[in-house]
């Protein structure tokens, strides 16, 4: 067995990772670094080589059963790589999301759902409303004299955003805006109409859903731009 400990310290993956970096590692070594060790009767490299040919040119429709099925995968392990394929094929394809709907934002930031704190975001998009950048501006209880306009637009006219979409969370789980929650969106409004920046939409999640500013018409006769 090709167990790491017997291999020259510079030489095993994660090592080789540390001093170099992990362009400088083989398929084969990036998944034996991922799985960080094999099993009694497995070293990390046999097991790494049949996950890599379970998964080659399979990510699409690999489950948890089809990774449990090679020796000295279990449902951890299993679990592992499926997480670490997923959340490659979100940062890869990030950059060409098209927003259409609120729905469309409400995906990328379902995490929000369970924060303890209130985070407000912002999202940058271009005159194709193709996704530029997601940014947290602000954590902690929304109010107007936390939540600066020059800060909330500083990093769009950066971007050479054509238009803006915001997002907060509600911990509470109450999806009705509050008082602050629409003086801010009006007052961002009228900066965005200052800069030349068009507010498309105010949204807020919770555990409960989504509430959004644009489709209850909320926006309409405040937002001159565009």
């Amino acid at each position: 067995m090709k167990k790491i400990k017997n291999i020259p310290k510079f030489d095993r993956p994660r090592e080789k990772l540390q001093k170099k970096d992990a362009q400088a590692l083989s398929n084969l070594e990036l998944m034996a670094a991922l799985l960080g060790k094999g099993v009694k009767s497995r070293d990390v490299f046999r097991v790494a080589k049949d996950v890599l040919k379970v998964t080659e040119n399979n990510f699409d429709n690999l489950t948890v059963e089809k990774l449990e099925k090679v020796d000295g995968i279990g449902l951890a392990k299993a679990c592992q790589i499926l997480s670490a394929i997923e959340l490659m094929k979100r940062l890869l394809t990030k950059d060409d999301v098209k927003i259409k709907t609120a729905k469309d934002i409400v995906k990328l930031v379902e995490e929000l759902k369970e924060r303890k704190q209130e985070y407000f975001l912002t999202f940058t998009l271009d005159g194709g409303n193709n996704l530029i950048r997601e940014r947290t501006v602000f954590i902690g209880t929304l109010n107007q004299s936390l939540v600066h306009p020059r800060e909330v637009f500083a990093d769009a006219i950066t971007d050479r955003a054509a238009s803006i979409i915001f997002v907060h969370n509600h911990p509470s789980g109450n999806l009705t805006p509050s008082r602050e929650d629409k003086l801010i969106t009006e007052r961002l409004i009228k900066t965005g109409d200052i800069v030349g920046i068009n507010v498309l939409d105010h949204i807020i999640i919770s555990k409960n859903g989504y509430f959004s500013f644009k489709a209850e018409g909320i926006l309409e006769g405040k937002n001159t731009t565009g």
